[in-house]
């Protein structure tokens, strides 16, 4: 059994580019190893450590892990088949799912407490209303993207066009905000611990108030056909990324925290700490889960986003987890 091909690098830099082209691959072969895709913020960092841990391989699982800065690009890639599997928040999943039939196989996290909108802190601002014609740096498209404009920027009042939305990968933010290029933020940790450790950023609002946010993991259509039996095992894992989530944090802490010091991000152990803290590794299908779904794909919908609410009986495959439990 392999660890994996690493193909992180490559595909941070052209992953979009290679969308764009269409230039996708086929459907996985049965017992093919899992193309894994995940987004290098917080929210793909329980996934980082299923793949770094060695617990997969405890499991029979072999891999090869496409990495890119956040969860939507994954949804495209699945999309267009290039990988089998990834993270992302509940907007993105139903697009996923609108767009290309992809299905969840679990809620894996909560990452709400993770989410921030930041200003700069030579700004003196001290809500989202004031960023009332500013610069706001967005992974539009994302997420936190959607949450941010239709539902945190419209509660404070500011509709689009009452501030300027800078389209922006979140690990480009904190760089923005000390070159001053843009004057508030839209982020997700580490980064935003960064920023606050380092006094560039302060807080205007979390999205945990708004948004508890679970991040699932979704399967292409294709590949949970041909893998049932590999989809239960990889299940089995992310049970134990769980156990040691809360049982080991100071393991998981130096796993993830040797990835952001790869990279050249800088930051206390105890920054780190922190940030990873705030996300909850809880693998389940929550009972208020579908209402919770129905709500984003009508603000989806009402924003031209999505079609129609997904029909969650097949949207969700929740007997995959109930084997693995088993």
């Amino acid at each position: 059994m392999t660890k994996g091909i690493t193909r992180r690098d490559y595909l941070a830099a052209s992953g979009a580019g290679v969308l764009a082209a269409g230039l996708g691959v086929g459907p996985a072969l049965a017992d093919a190893p899992v193309r894994q895709g995940y987004q290098t913020n917080m929210w793909g960092m329980p996934t980082y450590y299923l793949l770094h841990s060695g617990i997969l391989e405890k499991h029979g699982v072999k891999f090869e892990e496409f990495a890119v800065p956040s969860g939507n690009l994954t949804m495209q890639q699945m999309v267009a088949r290039q990988v089998d599997m990834g993270t992302y928040a509940g907007p993105s999943f139903a697009i996923g799912y609108d767009k290309g039939g992809l299905v969840a196989i679990a809620m894996v996290e909560y990452v709400g407490k993770t989410a921030r909108v930041m200003g700069r802190k030579d700004l003196n601002m001290k809500s989202v209303a004031d960023l009332k014609g500013k610069k706001v740096a967005n992974q539009t498209g994302s997420s936190t993207g959607n949450i941010f404009v239709d539902q945190i920027a419209t509660k404070a009042g500011l509709q689009k066009g009452d501030y300027q939305e800078i389209r922006m990968n979140v690990n480009d933010m904190v760089a923005a905000m000390v070159a001053k290029t843009v004057d508030a933020m839209v982020n997700v940790e580490p980064y935003n611990a960064i920023a606050e450790a380092d006094g560039i950023g302060n807080t205007l609002e979390d999205f945990y108030s708004f948004d508890k946010l679970p991040v699932f993991m979704a399967a292409t259509p294709e590949f949970v056909e041909k893998n049932p039996d590999t989809i239960v095992n990889y299940l089995k894992a992310w049970l134990d990324v769980a156990k040691d989530f809360k049982n080991d944090p100071k393991k998981v802490t130096e796993t993830i925290y040797g990835f952001y010091t790869s990279k050249g991000y800088k930051m206390s152990k105890d920054t780190f700490a922190a940030a990873i803290s705030r996300v909850e590794v809880n693998p389940g299908w929550p009972a208020d889960l579908e209402p919770y779904m129905t709500h984003h794909a009508e603000v989806l919908m009402k924003a031209n986003k999505l079609k129609a609410v997904p029909d969650w009986n097949k949207a969700f495959r929740k007997d995959f987890l109930k084997k693995a439990m088993a």
